[in-house]
């Protein structure tokens, strides 16, 4: 297949079933990827005790995409806060810059006496 080039075969165990997953990136990801929501499966079965493997897995995928939307949140603000910070600290050091400039062409601070 034209569309399988670069691509490697990792079989992954996710909910007690093997899974073979065609993928471009390293194998190493791919099983910390399946481990990672093979984790929240088993998690949601411990807490509500009996449950269809379906339903684990979809309330795994709900569970692991509020931690996705959560953390994309939390870099938003951090990136806004970050460049909010980084204008302030521009704004200072402009201002600094303006007073020196000003210093120098008035011949102040260049000790007179």
């Amino acid at each position: 297949m034209a569309n399988d080039r670069g691509k490697s075969a990792v079989t992954v165990s996710i909910g007690g079933e093997d899974h073979v997953i065609r993928t471009n990136v390293e194998p190493e990801y791919t099983v910390r990827c399946a481990k990672w929501v093979d984790d929240r499966i088993s998690e949601i079965k411990s807490q509500l005790g009996l449950i269809e493997s379906h339903k684990a897995a979809i309330l795994a995928a709900l569970s692991i995409t509020d931690e996705l939307f959560q953390a994309q949140a939390e870099a938003a603000g951090l990136r806004t806060n970050g460049a909010a910070r980084a204008e302030a600290l521009a704004m200072k050091l402009e201002l600094v810059l303006n007073q020196q400039e000003h210093l120098a062409l008035n011949g102040e601070g260049e000790g007179d006496g």
